[in-house]
């Protein structure tokens, strides 16, 4: 049993080849635009603008925004 497992780079071919006949080529973007990592570092870029807030702000915020009126449609 010395079977030769697939690369990744391999499924990944057969992957797109099957969704694009199934769901055609613009379909099948869509789809995997869905898993793209994006770019940047989230966690340090939260950290630039959530740490100049305090518990108490936050705290405060929910409660303004829980005595505003909602708007009616």
């Amino acid at each position: 049993m010395n079977e030769k497992l697939p690369t990744i780079a391999e499924i990944n071919r057969r992957a797109e080849a099957i969704l694009m006949q199934q769901l055609g080529v613009a379909d099948t973007l869509r789809f995997l635009n869905q898993f793209s990592c994006g770019t940047g570092d989230y966690t340090a870029e939260r950290h630039e603008w959530l740490d100049a807030f305090s518990l108490d702000d936050i705290i405060q915020d929910i409660e303004k925004n829980r005595n505003e009126k909602a708007p009616t449609f």
